[in-house]
């Protein structure tokens, strides 16, 4: 671990006031009997400038096989509560040192249909960065730095189709990712939460690649 913990910058002022107050789509609203479950939206400033961790789910696994996310899980009893679950996800899946986390807010809490869970999504600043690396292989595949300038480009945004054609929803092409789903859906609130957001063609348009189907529909 590095031995300079970094203040948290101003250019997180903006998020930091916005986030909580982020509306919550009529789709995403709690379901109170879903199992409660947190996020780490963890930011920091790496040899690119600012970036936030994203991990790559196993494509192993029976659910969200393959699918990029942030770190999380399962608020379990001794975790006293969404904060502490998130830093424990974070430490197991992506070997980031607690205590090298600030805190900074907690998210309006949001509902994941497909594993029925309501997820509250924790905002941290990385003051003292750790070194990173997929802590269960058989869990997470890959762990990365996405820098801020990489997800706003609008050369690596897309709209995606999913099966049906009914349903479409954000999706960013970044560091040999797709990430769509839940994750984009909150990377893209919390874009503009910042003020980051660049201006970007919403018309492109692709469908979900079969690779990534096959793996969602193990779920």
């Amino acid at each position: 671990m590095s031995e300079t913990a970094a203040p948290c910058p101003a250019w997180l002022d903006r998020f930091r006031v916005e986030a909580p107050r982020m509306t919550v789509p009529p789709t995403m609203r709690p379901v109170p009997t879903a199992r409660p479950a947190a996020v780490l939206i963890l930011f920091g400033e790496g040899p690119h400038g600012p970036d936030i961790l994203l991990t790559e789910r196993a494509a192993t696994l029976t659910k969200h096989a393959g699918q990029p996310a942030f770190p999380g899980g399962r608020i379990d009893p001794e975790d006293d509560g969404p904060v502490g679950a998130a830093l424990r996800e974070a430490h197991e899946e992506a070997g980031v040192e607690p205590s090298g986390v600030q805190v900074l807010t907690t998210l309006p809490e949001l509902y994941l249909s497909r594993s029925d869970h309501r997820v509250t999504p924790v905002a941290g600043w990385w003051r003292t960065p750790s070194e990173i690396a997929p802590g269960h292989p058989g869990e997470v595949a890959t762990v990365a730095r996405v820098p801020i300038d990489e997800l706003v480009d609008p050369d690596n945004r897309l709209t995606v189709r999913y099966p049906g054609g009914l349903r479409m929803g954000p999706a960013f092409r970044v560091r040999g990712m797709l990430v769509w789903g839940f994750t984009a859906g909150v990377l893209t609130q919390v874009l503009r939460a910042g003020g980051w957001e660049r201006p970007w063609d919403d018309d492109r348009v692709e469908d979900l690649p079969r690779e990534i189907l096959d793996l969602a529909a193990r779920g």
